[in-house]
């Protein structure tokens, strides 16, 4: 699937709900279902500078595509990292660095975040694009 049919998905998936209560607990459930990050990859070089709550990101190249793994400590964050990881593993770096992350807005969630998780937000973002542009230097 490309990253915009995954998008779309999401998007789908999130119009079954009107109340934001429902969509957090959405949200929060893809976070549980979040496979675990190994302990190893728990170091200071994985943890996502500027937010809140501590995250971890970690990334590998196989195949001339990026496979992501992320934790959180926090529920909510947890279940953010899990969306940010369905829509962007699989890809190549190209298709990473050149999308445009729309469905973060058409559900509703950069208005439903503090101020600080909202920043979290454009902090793994912008560690996943990182990945896919030092993945993309290198071959």
């Amino acid at each position: 699937m490309t990253i915009n049919e995954l998008q779309d998905e999401i998007i789908d998936e999130f119009s079954q709900f009107d109340d934001w209560m429902d969509k957090y607990s959405l949200i929060i459930d893809l976070g549980n279902s979040l496979e675990p990050l190994k302990e190893q990859d728990k170091t200071p070089q994985n943890i996502i500078e500027g937010c809140q709550s501590r995250v971890w990101l970690n990334a590998e190249m196989n195949n001339g595509v990026i496979t992501y793994r992320g934790e959180s400590d926090a529920v909510l964050v947890k279940g953010i990292v899990s969306l940010l990881i369905q829509v962007l593993t699989n890809h190549t770096p190209d298709e990473i660095i050149n999308t445009d992350l729309y469905f973060i807005e058409k559900i509703g969630l950069r208005e439903h975040l503090s101020p600080t998780r909202s920043n979290g937000l454009l902090a793994m973002i912008k560690q996943m694009k990182l990945y896919a542009l030092a993945f993309k230097a290198k071959s």
